[in-house]
């Protein structure tokens, strides 16, 4: 079994670490296919409410493996897309629609397939220290895991191709000013912090954060008619559920509801 990525679980949060330090986390072949196969087992997981997501050592992720991902591309386009770009959007895509809400607790550098992740994920809180670039143009490429279609939408147009064109690093104040991420903690209390923002999200109905969930990864694709009969069919599908009669008949007698997920 592969230890490139780690999973613990704590309290109903599942703690998935990045661990290949000494490659600042890269994102070989063989981590991406251990991240998706826990993904895959902390989706039926009923122990699990929570995904916090980060990396071990000095960074989150620095990307892809360029000596792994160059081999691919020096036998062709075809054999680049399989292994390389079609994993990395498979992971982002999987993180982005995931059941279950994500946190992103960047620790330190994320570059390249590192912020791609960032980017895809429900949540994110950056430590002080957390660093950040879009650094592909400097491969003489762009993006592969879904950074120029993501940080157009969460930064706006301009200021994603700034940073998409000169592959400059920013700082987790820029992250925060861009929407990149939603919070900033002093590194020794990043942890803690995704706790208590998971903790949060633990006080709501899964069924409830699910559907907002769907809603808005579905909506954002669409124009605004069809994205909100998707919220009307999201509504719907919790309308015969404990969990809506429960937030109902709590916020009526004005006591805190105690959902169950059902």
């Amino acid at each position: 079994m592969s230890d490139a990525v780690l999973l613990e679980v704590k309290d109903q949060v599942a703690w998935l670490t990045l661990n290949r330090p000494r490659k600042l986390n890269a994102l070989s072949y063989e981590t991406i296919d251990r991240f998706l196969s826990l993904l895959d087992t902390i989706e039926v997981a009923a122990d699990v409410r929570v995904v916090v997501l980060t990396g071990s050592g000095r960074a989150f992720s620095a990307g892809g493996d360029i000596p792994e991902f160059a081999g691919s591309v020096s036998r062709g386009a075809s054999t680049a897309l399989r292994d390389f770009v079609r994993r990395g959007q498979t992971l982002t895509a999987r993180l982005e629609a995931f059941p279950k809400p994500v946190i992103a607790a960047v620790n330190g550098l994320a570059y390249g397939g590192g912020c791609e992740i960032v980017e895809a994920v429900h949540l994110a809180i950056a430590s002080d220290r957390a660093v950040f670039a879009k650094p592909e143009i400097l491969l003489g490429m762009p993006p592969t895991f879904g950074g120029t279609q993501r940080l157009p939408r969460l930064a706006g147009r301009k200021r994603a191709l700034e940073l998409l064109l000169t592959g400059e690093p920013f700082s987790a104040d820029r992250a925060l000013e861009l929407g990149l991420i939603n919070s900033i903690a002093p590194h020794d209390a990043l942890l803690p912090a995704a706790q208590a923002m998971a903790e949060r999200l633990m006080r709501q109905s899964p069924l409830a954060i699910r559907s907002v969930v769907t809603a808005v990864t579905r909506g954002l694709n669409m124009g605004i008619g069809e994205g909100l009969q998707v919220e009307g069919e999201q509504f719907a599908s919790l309308v015969p559920t404990a969990d809506l009669a429960e937030g109902l008949g709590a916020w009526i007698e004005r006591r805190p509801p105690t959902f169950h997920g059902r």
